[in-house]
């Protein structure tokens, strides 16, 4: 539609605002550099002579700490222009209520057993029920297993709807995913919801119970299945991996007979499972998506498509006009690409044991926002259809949006699946540009932040935003395990990044600005940022045994600028984490993280990035599971890290711990029996502090290790083995250095 544009005065559909304490910040930001400056030239400076004890040690710490330097930098894109987003939804409603784009929703799961049916319909639903034009709002859901277990559940979801839609209309409600707003309320407090609330519960209860009967069976039955002639197309379906293209419109909102108990349109409701062959490769997420952005444009298609995975529910019905309100400002719209809601999780403990996105979603992506580019991160996006299709930016055309994008079909329902069908095909996406130049990237584990690169070095701007009530609540991983794989895979492939044809280091060079490539940098050095950590981890500390001195003692001036580094960042560190609303145990916890991210995560993901650049190895996309134990749930929210698995990226931080233990160990028996032990702390302070620290952070590994007797304790053969090799590392360090 042709934007409407307001002749006497421009009023903006959005305002940004910039961070009121940039300017302190940025004084801040200075005096750590400056310290910076005087760390490495004490170190170029004091170089311990040819032959002296810890001169490779001296020079790799000098590697380590330029690194930390360099990366600190890179951070400062990340907070030195933050900016946040406000928008003016009356506004939307008096200009353009009438002409509201149309809008896709493309709902993604892959796997019944990991991802439930009911958790999948509870996020469909909640799309469903959004406060726009349901005429104008189309809802796809993208099964990659072809489950004929998911099919039955959207089809009892399509039913649901026609009672949900109204009865969320009527009382405002929130969350609108039935399941989180159930476990939300427990009884209405007016008389006259009171009756609804019971009614629509009942139904959801019953629909619940029939679905998990179905899941836990495995099969549905044959009275199941004569509900809908859509099962039919399972007949020839072989394996998740090899079946043809099922594709069925559940609710058709250009139907004048598709209405709820109110008499009110429904949005259009589609499920669809691509083709699948096993001698074809079907590109994971980024191929199922652009299967649907092909099908989607055959239906329905919407100006806007928002995807979003199926863990992750609308928290808020009014995220769609908010989005619509960027899109369709007068003068800023035309240039918006994407817009971006943060990750948030319902699940998460109180202190946050497995650390969270809270600085990320807080802060760092309103300062990519700041330079025109909030990243795409793979779910609560919102995209113009255009550009996620591959269209340059161009300012000649402005929002030529026709009021009317979808013209009367001639054919039936039955004639459009079919010919929708071919647009998910294993084979059409050959030969073409698809996965290249259009639709979400092939060829990597984060498909997403590659794509969202790929549409700015086009021209386009994208927009990050936080509203207070959050847009999406997801499902976060329970146990650490989980977290480390999730985030192996995203470090080695943001790593990857730098290699690929959209390298944000060359590619995006002059397509887009200096600030931004530099943030976008910050998360491509996940990865190698593993090297200089594990090298800080394990070196001072090694050197503790032999009394060698790898900083300046605490009387020297050179102590100064380390002190000063290390008190003012981790100061700030933790006022920025309470001012995101965290706690200091959130903090903490988040360090220790942190810490094991880095020597574990990131340590795979790096090698793993190396490999397969030199073509050893080719990426897997891993789906984190969705569903635990009841007892390691438990002790999720009891907030006790769980370590009741074998894995080599345990093994490794805990031979770290172990060898921080030992070291820190032989620490103490020094100055217990060392008559100099003053003049001992003076020289070794920073590295007592650091070793300390370590040992501090890893607290709860140790209780793990030796004390608890839980299911969610360290392996013993993992505990002897780790602690085998931390033996081993000082002995040798000892006795051979």
């Amino acid at each position: 539609m042709k934007m409407k544009m307001v002749s006497d005065g421009y009023v903006p559909l959005f305002e940004t605002n910039k961070f009121k304490g940039r300017v302190m910040y940025r004084l801040f930001s200075v005096s750590i550099f400056v310290g910076i400056f005087f760390i490495l030239a004490y170190r170029v400076g004091h170089i311990p002579g040819e032959g002296a004890d810890g001169k490779w040690a001296w020079i790799g710490l000098f590697a380590a700490e330029l690194w930390f330097g360099f990366y600190w930098l890179c951070t400062q894109a990340l907070r030195w222009n933050c900016v946040y987003k406000r928008t003016f939804k009356d506004r939307l409603s008096q200009r353009y209520e009438n002409d509201l784009p149309r809008v896709d929703v493309f709902v993604c799961t892959a796997d019944p057993i990991i991802e439930p049916p009911m958790m999948v319909i509870n996020t469909v639903l909640s799309v469903m029920a959004y406060n726009y034009p349901p005429e104008k709002l189309s809802v796809y859901l993208s099964d990659d297993a072809g489950s004929d277990l998911t099919f039955y559940a959207l089809l009892e979801a399509s039913h649901f709807a026609k009672e949900w839609l109204p009865y969320c209309k009527k009382f405002e409600v929130e969350p609108r995913s039935p399941g989180a707003y159930f476990l939300s309320i427990s009884d209405p407090i007016d008389v006259g919801k009171a009756k609804a609330f019971v009614a629509i519960k009942k139904l959801y209860e019953n629909m619940e119970s029939r679905i998990r009967r179905a899941a836990n069976v495995g099969r549905l039955s044959e009275e199941q299945r004569s509900k809908h002639e859509g099962f039919s197309q399972w007949e020839t379906y072989s394996s998740k991996q090899d079946h043809d293209t099922i594709l069925q419109i559940l609710i058709d909102g250009t139907d004048l007979n598709a209405r709820d108990v109110e008499g009110c349109s429904l949005p259009t409701l589609v499920y669809l499972a691509r083709e699948k062959r096993p001698r074809y490769s079907h590109n994971f997420k980024a191929g199922a998506i652009n299967a649907l952005i092909r099908v989607s444009k055959k239906i329905s298609n919407g100006h806007i498509i928002l995807n979003v995975d199926c863990d992750m529910y609308s928290n808020n019905s009014e995220s769609v006009r908010d989005v619509v309100c960027f899109f369709m400002d007068e003068e800023k719209g035309y240039e918006i690409a994407f817009v971006q809601f943060p990750q948030n999780f319902e699940n998460v403990t109180k202190n946050e044991i497995h650390g969270s996105f809270r600085e990320n979603m807080e802060v760092e992506f309103h300062g990519m926002d700041g330079y025109g580019g909030a990243p795409y991160i793979g779910t609560g996006c919102f995209h113009r259809r255009d550009a996620l299709c591959g269209k340059k930016f161009d300012r000649e055309c402005i929002g030529e949006w026709n009021r009317e994008n979808v013209t009367k079909r001639e054919e039936s329902l039955h004639e459009l699946e079919d010919k929708s069908k071919v647009y998910a095909s294993c084979t059409y996406d050959e030969n073409t540009l698809w996965g290249k130049e259009m639709g979400l990237k092939y060829g990597s584990p984060v498909e997403d932040l590659i794509t969202g690169i790929s549409i700015q070095c086009r021209g386009w701007k994208s927009v990050y935003f936080n509203p207070e009530r959050k847009a999406f609540l997801g499902v976060a991983p329970i146990t650490l395990s989980q977290l480390l794989v999730q985030h192996k895979r995203w470090s080695e492939g943001n790593f990857l990044i730098l290699f690929s044809k959209t390298s944000p280091a060359l590619y995006a060079h002059g397509r887009i600005s200096f600030g931004l490539q530099l943030g976008y940098w910050c998360y491509c050095f996940w990865a190698p940022n593993c090297l200089a950590t594990l090298y800080y981890s394990i070196i001072p500390s090694l050197y503790l045994l032999k009394s060698t001195p790898l900083f300046p003692q605490a009387s020297s001036p050179w102590f100064v600028p380390f002190a000063y580094v290390i008190s003012s960042k981790y100061s700030y560190s933790v006022l920025e984490f309470l001012w995101c609303g965290g706690t200091i145990l959130g903090w903490w916890n988040e360090q220790r993280i942190w810490l094991y991210k880095r020597t574990s995560s990131y340590l795979f993901g790096f090698i793993a990035a190396i490999l397969k650049s030199i073509g050893f190895s080719d990426s897997a996309f891993v789906i984190t599971a969705k569903i635990t134990d009841e007892d390691v749930s438990e002790r999720y929210q009891k907030e006790i890290l769980e370590f009741g698995a074998s894995s080599p990226m345990f093994t490794i931080i805990t031979t770290l711990a172990g060898l921080n233990m030992f070291c820190f160990l032989g620490v103490v028996k020094k100055l217990a029996m060392d008559a100099a032990s003053i003049r001992y702390f003076d020289r070794m302070v920073l590295q007592i502090v650091l070793c300390f620290v370590m040992v501090l952070i890893n607290w709860p590994l140790y209780q793990a290790l030796f004390v608890r007797q839980d299911k969610g304790k360290m392996p013993s053969s993992l505990t002897l083995q780790s602690i085998g090799f931390a033996l081993f590392a000082c002995t040798c360090f000892l006795f051979f250095q």
